[in-house]
């Protein structure tokens, strides 16, 4: 039996975060790489499989940088019960992206899909590794650093340098509590793939409705222009 695949010309998204020499990837794009993830995550809980190895590595980019979720040699269909997909397994995946009941229970569910992606989001904000151990202590676990600096009011510090002053702040606070619901310690707790799909389609939203308003603020009056119909007062400043 032969596979073949599509050429993804870009690699993984990983490749583009962090430890390279490759331009840095525009927040616009950044959103855009996440909705097209979480549509595939989506489409796999749609159809009743636990894809259970969720990371950055396994986001594969073509040549338009179009997302694609790669290698589901772990994924399993998934028991239905109630509301909710159920594997009874040995524990598998990648770790930093495994969630606590899942490590508690070897029950995995397509939430501790959600969960992995929640933190596929903050590499994509902080453009750092899930795991960095040349970090301070408190700092060597992505997710539970960036969600400590969140409830303290300190969300600046997990951004990527390269970010700063091209993020709208409606936009990077729908991301950022986006990310958060996905990390809910109880997998009842967290939101659906086809809730997420939505807050970032939101969150782009908001992204491009701001650099909308200013790129016309910069160039005067518009005729014919009607700034309510592009965003719903959203602020023209980027943090």
């Amino acid at each position: 039996m032969i596979l073949v695949y599509n050429y993804m010309a870009h690699g993984c998204l990983r490749d583009h975060l962090f430890r390279t020499k490759q331009p840095p990837l525009t927040w616009n794009r950044r959103l855009e790489i996440c909705i097209g993830a979480a549509r595939g995550l989506h489409y796999l809980h749609a159809s009743h499989i636990i894809y259970r190895n969720v990371s950055a590595g396994k986001i594969l980019l073509d040549e338009k940088w179009v997302a694609k979720i790669t290698d589901l040699s772990l994924s399993r269909i998934g028991l239905s019960s109630g509301d909710t997909l159920v594997v009874d397994t040995a524990i598998v995946g990648t770790p930093g992206y495994l969630d606590h009941e899942y490590y508690m229970t070897n029950l995995c569910t397509e939430k501790s899909d959600v969960y992995s992606f929640g933190v596929v989001l903050l590499e994509v904000l902080c453009a750092r590794p899930v795991i960095d151990r040349n970090r301070p202590d408190e700092e060597r676990l992505l997710s539970r650093w960036a969600l400590q600096c969140k409830k303290d009011g300190n969300l600046d510090r997990i951004i990527d340098p390269y970010l700063m002053g091209r993020i709208n702040p409606w936009c990077l606070n729908k991301f950022a509590k986006t990310a958060e619901k996905c990390l809910a310690y109880k997998g009842t707790d967290r939101p659906s793939m086809a809730d997420v799909v939505s807050d970032l389609e939101d969150a782009l939203h908001l992204q491009v409705s701001a650099e909308v308003c200013e790129g016309a603020m910069d160039e005067g009056v518009v005729v014919g222009m009607d700034f309510d119909d592009l965003a719903p007062a959203t602020p023209s400043r980027s943090l």
